[in-house]
């Protein structure tokens, strides 16, 4: 079992950054690939950025690749999302999201097994 707690999210002007940051319980936080998903009002949840258990491997969804960094820090059983170059349709709830037999890569089309509450991240034009 593994619980999952973001935070770090807020209101920021377009061109500005924010990190957020996912704490996650458990003793086995580094057997889980992690990632982060967005949902937009009137949008469906859609995949952003994703990391393998060691934090050898990470994935990017093609509009925030060159803008967004996942990283993990396992001693700290955190996962962070370093957002750049934040763009108002960068506007969503963001959730952290962790499953034992995923990839990075398949972190991106599967279901993962564990989610966050969600942050809210809002960026003005």
């Amino acid at each position: 079992q593994v619980q999952l707690v973001e935070s770090g999210g807020g209101l920021v002007q377009a061109g500005g950054s924010l990190r957020l940051s996912c704490a996650a319980s458990g003793r086995t936080f580094s057997h889980y690939a992690m990632g982060w998903f967005r949902q937009a009002p009137g949008k469906e949840r859609e995949f952003v950025a994703s990391i393998n258990w060691s934090g050898g491997s990470t994935y990017y969804a093609d509009s925030v690749r060159g803008r967004f960094t996942i990283s993990r820090d396992n001693a700290r059983n955190t996962v962070y999302l370093q957002m750049n170059s934040l763009k108002p349709e960068d506007t969503a709830l963001y959730y952290c999201a962790a499953d034992q037999f995923a990839s990075a890569q398949s972190m991106g089309v599967i279901a993962p097994g564990y989610w966050g509450q969600g942050t809210q991240v809002t960026v003005s034009s």
